[in-house]
């Protein structure tokens, strides 16, 4: 059992590490066990100085992307009817904290246009985030390989770049909830090297042939 999860509820671990963890080896590698695991770990990490029910941050990080099986764009919305219908999860959770963690799940996508509705939502949106240069560059790049497995390096590139500035640029859409945390000095980085567009090639052409490799 991963560290960060010893104090949780031992039977609600084992019920999600067996039942629902496992599912994620379907998924791309954007919304693999990898990703999930870290958010798991770094949403508990957040939680640790706050007065909030770690069980639930856990169970909100386990299914926050399991609705990506019906398809990506509403994946959130798909991930909480899904835990909504999980009727073994009412051993551990009353009917209200169920609500919060179902909201929670609900928020946690970077392009929503409202903050999430709880601290809970705010934990794990952040989590999810993962920023760091190479991480950012890897699921955005293996996510194009993915849909569009024939456009030149050039044009995946080019992708590449759009996306960043749209999500993570100056003026882009993505939005942090703890100021002081790892994440906004990652984010402050990344804004420079998306600053300095050939720089930025150099480190996707890096990951773009290792997948070649694969």
């Amino acid at each position: 059992m991963n560290k960060s999860v010893e104090s949780l509820n031992k039977q609600l671990v084992s019920y999600i590490e067996t039942e629902i963890l496992p599912q994620y080896n379907e998924f791309d590698n954007g919304h693999n066990l990898l990703h999930i695991s870290n958010v798991i770990r770094e949403s508990l990490a957040l939680a640790e100085d706050l007065s909030i029910n770690k069980n639930m941050v856990y169970t909100i990080a386990a299914f926050h992307d399991l609705g990506i099986k019906y398809g990506r764009d509403s994946h959130h919305l798909s991930s909480a009817q899904l835990l909504m219908e999980n009727q073994n999860l009412k051993k551990w959770f009353t009917s209200d904290e169920l609500a919060v963690i179902k909201e929670a799940i609900e928020d946690h996508r970077a392009s929503s246009k409202n903050p999430p509705r709880s601290i809970y939502g705010k934990v794990v949106a952040e989590a999810d985030r993962e920023i760091s240069i190479k991480r950012v560059l890897q699921r955005t790049l293996q996510y194009g390989l993915k849909t569009h497995p024939h456009l030149s390096f050039e044009e995946h590139f080019e992708r590449c770049y759009m996306h960043l500035q749209e999500k993570y640029g100056q003026n882009g859409y993505l939005k942090l909830w703890f100021k002081n945390g790892k994440n906004a000095q990652n984010l402050r980085e990344l804004q420079q090297l998306i600053l300095d567009k050939d720089k930025l090639k150099n480190e996707f052409r890096k990951y773009y042939n290792e997948e070649q490799e694969k």
